[in-house]
């Protein structure tokens, strides 16, 4: 049953939470271009405005947030990922927190309350039920008017970087078997299932995207209007053959907007 695995990823997050940091792209990190900044800038009059950073994970947008925003939540279903976003804050900050430890789809409560959603790299069950449901409910949980902001990582930008590695070690002389068999490890290859955008590495499993999914996926949920862009990153240490890929287009994750 989809609860099941839910509570078995549940643990395997609160493990890795520690480290989060060290495992995971940050669309957060210096030279990312994340156009999550500029949406959040153009939300009129935050101080009156209830947002939810929805999957928080660490809490690295927190503080951001409170910058701006008049009440804010943060949700995650792993309570080690709450425990680390509470430490990252503070005691003063984290008391104007409402930190709610729960799964994604699980907003009842709020319905019709928040102005804005936020969902950084956390629309990543790996049943595509439950990120069905998610949406839905998140569509619920929004104001009229309201806007959802989202970051999920992308599958195809993996297709991308794994050609561009072939293509250097042809160059190089490298037969095409030889190519693909390097760029296949340099990207860690095994641990993908790129037909279904998944990803899984020592007990923790993901969902990985397409553009054309989260036009689909979204128009399913109910939203009217879907805006893409890409969050570009740096070609530095966090991805393979960096320094010789340093001249061609930045490799990316999918960044949208949803009313």
């Amino acid at each position: 049953m989809p609860d099941r695995k839910w509570n078995e990823q549940d643990r395997h997050w609160s493990r890795h939470a520690p480290v989060y940091e060290d495992v995971f792209l940050d669309p957060y990190g210096p030279g990312v271009e994340n156009p999550l900044w500029a949406a959040l800038d153009a939300i009129p009059d935050p101080g009156s405005k209830t947002i939810a950073d929805l999957g928080c994970g660490t809490g690295p947008l927190l503080s951001r947030l409170l910058d701006s925003f008049g009440r804010v939540l943060a949700l995650d279903f792993a309570e080690g990922m709450l425990d680390r976003a509470r430490a990252r804050l503070g005691p003063k900050a984290a008391a104007r927190v409402e930190f709610l430890n729960r799964p994604m789809h699980e907003l009842d409560d709020l319905a019709g309350q928040l102005d804005v959603a936020v969902a950084v790299n956390s629309l990543v069950m790996p049943d595509v039920r439950l990120i069905d449901r998610t949406l839905r409910a998140i569509r619920s949980a929004l104001r009229p008017g309201g806007v959802f902001l989202a970051i999920v990582p992308s599958i195809d930008a993996l297709a991308y970087h794994a050609m561009l590695l072939a293509d250097r070690a042809l160059e190089r002389g490298m037969s095409p078997r030889a190519a693909e068999r390097l760029a296949a490890s340099q990207i860690e290859r095994r641990y993908y299932d790129f037909a279904f955008g998944r990803f899984r590495f020592q007990g923790l499993s993901q969902k990985f995207w397409q553009p054309f999914e989260v036009e689909y996926r979204l128009a399913r949920a109910g939203f009217a209007s879907v805006e893409i862009a890409k969050v570009l990153y740096p070609w530095d240490d966090a991805l393979a053959g960096s320094e010789e890929l340093a001249e061609f287009p930045q490799s990316w994750d999918w960044f949208f907007r949803a009313t």
